[in-house]
């Protein structure tokens, strides 16, 4: 007997939960959304915390570690229960087969959208509160300023290329985790593909509202750090305007196509697709809504 859902299975699963997820009451949709932009947000904290004063460690190791360390985000995401963003491009399995309306669909993600936004910038004001950028010698704050930089050091073109290689990689993780059974399952099905996309360096829009804003909160309200550690020429590259026009935007749009093309419909396509479906090997239709 196999104990894991097979792919037809899975995408049956997929559509039953996009359906489900588009129609939520907005503001459950929007509770649940602010949890999910916090969680992502400690994943960060978690995945800085391993990278902070690694100067002169292998790149790579460091990073994979790091990208361990951030699968804490969609672990408690996917097992906790929250609305994310990226994983909810998925939704569009649902679209496709007729039982989500195009509205709802863009309802969903947009509400999603702006409470991830909400938490994620107030678990990183949480942060900043909390000093943990001075912690280590202020090793932390170093590596935050510099990961904060990085990100809008990025072309348009490349953001987007890096954000819907990350998305796929979200994306494929959720996917797996429709074929598990326990919560061992999921967590075991989570942490290889964020544990790819982030030392890769891929973008996620989510964890970017994280990520740059706590930067800019160490760059506004504590100068005198990034003065006293080096990291002036970083912090003075952050802005509010160059965070939403420089990266989140073209972050979003590459997330939308990696979640919704490259995973979502092409699933569709193999399993769930009218032609598909009346060869008796793939979930039976259901009604339209």
């Amino acid at each position: 007997m196999i104990d894991a859902l097979l792919p037809p299975e899975m995408a049956k699963r997929a559509e039953e939960i996009g359906a489900r997820k588009a129609t939520m009451a907005p503001l459950s949709l929007l509770a649940l959304a602010v949890l999910a932009g916090a969680f992502i947000a400690l994943g960060g904290v978690f995945a800085t915390t391993a990278v902070a004063g690694t100067t002169g460690a292998p790149w790579g190791p460091v990073r994979v570690l790091a990208g361990v360390g951030f699968s804490l985000g969609l672990i408690l995401v996917l097992v906790g229960g929250a609305e994310l963003f990226t994983g909810n491009t998925l939704i569009v399995m649902a679209w496709a087969s007729g039982r989500v309306r195009s509205a709802a669909l863009v309802e969903n993600w947009s509400i999603v959208f702006a409470g991830n936004f909400l938490g994620a910038v107030a678990t990183a004001l949480v942060v900043y509160v909390a000093g943990i950028h001075r912690f280590g010698g202020g090793a932390w704050g170093v590596a935050a300023l510099s990961t904060a930089s990085a990100k809008l050091d990025l072309g348009f073109a490349q953001a987007v290329a890096l954000g819907l290689l990350c998305n796929a990689l979200v994306c494929l993780a959720v996917w797996l985790t429709f074929s598990a059974r326990t919560m061992a399952d999921r967590v075991l099905a989570i942490v290889p593909p964020i544990s790819a996309f982030v030392p890769a360096g891929f973008e996620h829009s989510i964890a970017n509202m994280y990520f740059v804003p706590l930067g800019l909160f160490i760059a506004m309200f504590d100068p005198a750090f990034a003065a006293g550690h080096g990291v002036a020429s970083q912090a003075a590259t952050l802005t509010w305007v160059g965070f939403v026009t420089r990266n989140l935007v073209p972050v979003t749009i590459g997330n939308i196509l990696g979640g919704s093309l490259l995973v979502g419909a092409v699933y569709w396509f193999v399993y769930l697709r009218p032609g598909r479906r009346a060869t008796g090997d793939a979930p039976s239709p259901r009604c339209r809504t």
